[in-house]
This record gives C-alpha cells, sequence and structure tokens, in this order.
C-alpha cells in the first residue's frame, strides 16, 4: 500500500511559491527560545498537555519547513542556492 504523505504534497506548494524565500526563511529568536524552553522542561520537569501539544506543533512544522527547503533546493539551479546559502552565512 503507497502512503501518500500530505506533508511533503503542502512542502512542495510552499517550496513552489519563491524557493528562495523558502529557503532564507528562519524561525524567529523567540520562537527558537520557546521551542528550547519545552524542551528542557520535557526533560526535566514534564510538560503539561497543553505544552506537550504546542510542542508536538513546532516539531510537525519544523518537518514540514525542512521538507519546503528540500524541495526549494530542487526548484533553484545549483548556483542560485549557494548563492542563498552563502548570504544567510553572513547575517
Amino acid at each position: 500500500m503507497n502512503h501518500h504523505d500530505p506533508y511533503a504534497e503542502v512542502a512542495e506548494f510552499i517550496a513552489s511559491l519563491d524557493p528562495a524565500k523558502v529557503i532564507a526563511f528562519r524561525a524567529s529568536a523567540q520562537a527558537k527560545e520557546r521551542v528550547g524552553d519545552l524542551i528542557y522542561k520535557e526533560k526535566t520537569t514534564g510538560l503539561s498537555p497543553d505544552e506537550t501539544a504546542e510542542l508536538d506543533d513546532w516539531m510537525r512544522l519544523e518537518h514540514l519547513m525542512i521538507l519546503a527547503k528540500a524541495g526549494a533546493h530542487r526548484l533553484l539551479p545549483s548556483q542560485g542556492t549557494a548563492t542563498i546559502e552563502k548570504q544567510q552565512e553572513e547575517e
């Protein structure tokens, strides 16, 4: 049986909108801090059901963006991708 991955389908759509912007996307410092706090709390004191749901949402979104970025890399010529990655390193 062939299982269809809905995340892959949505990720390909996102990647096709503007591959360069998808590749350049980075989560905000606030989002990174919140996820870090949730992971720390999960490993130390445990999470409430609401916090567990929130962390699960963040993990699903991260998975979606990984797929979207992979799709965006496939859509851009290799030279364009290298330029975008170089710009990101300089920021």
